[in-house]
């Protein structure tokens, strides 16, 4: 364990994590909505601090992000637990294992300890101890541009995040957040000054989405997206699209129109769905779903609208908002530059100045 700096006391040996949108009150012995931010006699800490689910290189398309350092490679890691719980999850063996062990355990729990030990247990079980020193060196190592903090949600585990960013920023690398988009004022200001960039989910436009499949709450995530953007940090987003959940015109035209009056340059990825976790009764999503996605957002004006997790080499490309002109070829995460001039960030054939960080 290592003590958290993310949290107020509270009386009675309360505590109130404040890494997240939630703000848990967590009673001594217990953990919050994550299962990874534990209270021991009034004071909090993070069971995951310096404990990766694993280490991989990523091509940045993957995150996704395609307005960022097309064609680099990152240094991809998380934890266990989240802070969400949506039941379409696709990492849901990481970001849920935790809290689907204690909620199932066979064991009868009769102390603290006893509930401690069965935690560090599944965390330990499903992770590596790697520290941030050891994180940013191989980061170096494999020449990567920059760190992803990815997988599950990195506000549960900002601490590990926080000193792993700064040491990398002061390596020259990069750092990205994929996120859910449910960081507390507490976490924004803490790590704002080291991120880079950050893919965000906005998941449905429906609150009742957010509450019935995803277990969390819309507002936090629809006002994170603009203070990322607003703060200046490359900021694009994802929609997960799921039939009859939050595929229909009016709620994919309510996201595209929010995401407008924010800035038209947000990039925005309409991604298809795969059954998985607790909907694996629920239908792929179709392409033709994804195409109707995708001009509903050209239609409300966005510039950049991306299909993602389906072959579609002409809706993954870049074009010019203005003359129309190809400026990424992009195939899976074959990336291809054309009429982008990466060190102006305009397109070569008029000049149009082109939202992202090209160099």
């Amino acid at each position: 364990m290592k003590k958290a700096s993310l949290y107020k006391k509270l009386d009675n040996n309360l505590v109130q994590c404040t890494a997240c949108s939630w703000y848990c009150r967590i009673a001594p012995g217990q953990v919050g909505v994550c299962a990874t931010r534990y209270n021991q006699n009034g004071e909090l800490y993070s069971l995951v601090y310096g404990k990766t689910t694993g280490l991989a290189i990523d091509p940045v398309e993957k995150k996704p992000l395609f307005h960022f350092l097309p064609g680099s490679r990152l240094l991809s890691f998380g934890t266990v637990g989240c802070n969400f719980g949506c039941l379409f999850c696709q990492n849901w063996e990481m970001s849920q294992i935790n809290k689907f062990q204690i909620s199932n355990s066979k064991f009868q729990i009769n102390s603290k300890l006893q509930f401690l030990k069965q935690i560090e247990n599944i965390i330990n079980q499903t992770s590596t101890t790697v520290t941030p020193e050891e994180i940013v060196k191989t980061a170096l190592e494999k020449k990567v541009e920059g760190i992803a903090y990815t997988y599950n949600e990195p506000a549960i585990f900002v601490e590990y995040a926080y000193e792993t960013a700064k040491l990398a920023k002061k390596k020259g690398l990069k750092n990205i957040f994929v996120s859910n988009g449910f960081e507390s004022e507490e976490t924004f200001a803490l790590i704002k000054e080291y991120l880079d960039a950050i893919n965000i989910d906005l998941k449905s436009f429906s609150p009742d989405f957010y509450q019935k499949i995803c277990k969390a709450k819309i507002e936090p995530v629809k006002e994170n997206i603009k203070k990322y953007f607003q703060a200046g940090i490359e900021t694009e987003v994802t929609t997960l699209i799921i039939r009859g959940h939050n595929d229909s015109d009016k709620e994919l035209t309510e996201i595209a129109q929010f995401l407008f009056k924010i800035s038209p340059d947000i990039p925005w990825h309409v991604s298809g769905f795969s059954p998985a976790y607790k909907m694996l009764d629920t239908s792929p999503t179709a392409h033709e779903t994804l195409i109707r996605a995708h001009d509903i957002g050209k239609k409300a004006g966005l510039h950049y609208i991306y299909v993602g997790n389906i072959s579609d080499p002409t809706r993954s490309a870049t074009y010019c908002p203005k003359c129309g002109a190809l400026l990424i070829k992009r195939d899976g995460y074959y990336t291809e530059i054309k009429n982008l001039d990466l060190k102006k960030g305009r397109c070569r054939v008029c000049g149009k100045k082109i939202y992202g960080t090209w160099r």
